[in-house]
């Protein structure tokens, strides 16, 4: 009788529970994305890929378990069934935005035991993809193969100041300074549901900066600006006019979209510029592309990494990474050293 009592008194609390308890869904999707705001919505748009991750691949499984009560196995079976259905690299993103949440849901006291400790296997992150790298051969015919086409002076500049594609998209005339020849980086462009277009400042010191660009590149941007100028006032090219009491917006974007301050869709300009590389001859070769051909092009000259990391926002350590993969020229060096090390030991 004792026992049928305590069944009786346990029945409704495991009820109350079931009812009631903080679920994965609630816990860790809407409470834990309202934690990542930021002031004026800068990560905007990687907090729609968290929501974007938990949405599609957690929740479906794991969104209406009570908390408490999740179990490292459960999320052992979540990565096993998405292993087949999404890549490695989506797989590692899931486990990392999991992690983060749990992690934030053991330091707020909403679990005593986090059950990402226990994991029989943790998804590894893939090699990065460290993309095409062109010779000075290849990027001259690239580049100019874009001569017919508007996208002629932004192809150009990214790839003569190793900026990102949204860096470049954000780019505004008062960044130039063309008596100083040096071009101002300091935003990018970002596309959220939430809020469409917007510019946001870089995520580190390092990506704002200030680079020095050469004198073809500041001829080809002002002939740019003068061909905005003549659209503002209605002047055909050719025609002889003071273009200098045309003015263009203050926040006139130097490679617009519709209008002068509306930017260009990111993933419009990737595909168009595939599109293009890929009828030159540069099958698979992306926008990105440009970037690390900069990039490896000015260390394999010798220019030093610091100063490379620097021009482009990017980590030192984080670049010679990418540098080691990328350049043709690091193995051939290293074989020469080793010929000649062989060579005196072996003679």
């Amino acid at each position: 009788m004792c026992q049928a009592a305590n069944r009786n008194q346990l029945g409704p609390a495991r009820q109350y529970e079931q009812n009631h308890a903080p679920r994965v869904g609630r816990t860790l999707g809407l409470n834990w994305l309202s934690r990542q705001q930021a002031p004026q919505g800068s990560r905007q748009r990687s907090i729609e890929r968290y929501a974007e991750l938990l949405r599609s691949y957690v929740l479906p499984t794991l969104g209406e378990r009570p908390l408490q009560r999740l179990q490292s196995s459960e999320i052992d079976y979540l990565y096993v069934s998405l292993a087949d259905k999404i890549s490695q690299r989506t797989l590692q993103h899931v486990h990392s935005t999991l992690g983060a949440c749990l992690g934030t849901a053991m330091r707020t006291g909403k679990i005593t035991k986090n059950p990402m400790t226990r994991l029989e296997k943790v998804p590894a992150p893939k090699e990065p993809d460290h993309g095409m790298v062109l010779d000075q051969d290849q990027l001259r015919a690239l580049v100019q193969g874009f001569r017919d086409r508007t996208f002629f002076p932004m192809v150009a500049a990214a790839a003569f100041t190793g900026a990102r594609r949204n860096e470049i998209l954000a780019l505004r005339w008062n960044d130039l300074d063309v008596a100083s020849k040096t071009l101002r980086i300091e935003r990018a462009l970002e596309v959220t549901a939430k809020y469409g277009f917007r510019f946001k400042e870089p995520k580190t010191a390092r990506g704002k900066r200030t680079i020095a660009i050469d004198e073809d590149l500041i001829a080809l941007l002002v002939a740019e600006r003068e061909k905005h100028l003549r659209i503002v006032a209605g002047v055909p090219d050719g025609a002889k006019v003071d273009l200098s009491l045309v003015k263009l917006p203050t926040d006139a974007l130097m490679f617009p979209g519709e209008d002068f301050t509306r930017p260009r869709h990111p993933n419009a300009v990737s595909k168009e510029f595939k599109r293009k590389a890929t009828r030159l001859g540069f099958l698979g070769l992306r926008f990105h592309d440009l970037r690390g051909t900069h990039e490896t092009l000015l260390l394999d000259q010798g220019v030093p990494v610091h100063v490379v990391a620097a021009r482009c926002g990017h980590d030192p350590a984080v670049l010679l990474r990418s540098y080691a993969k990328r350049t043709k020229k690091a193995d051939v060096s290293a074989a020469a050293v080793l010929g000649s090390i062989t060579r005196s030991v072996l003679s």
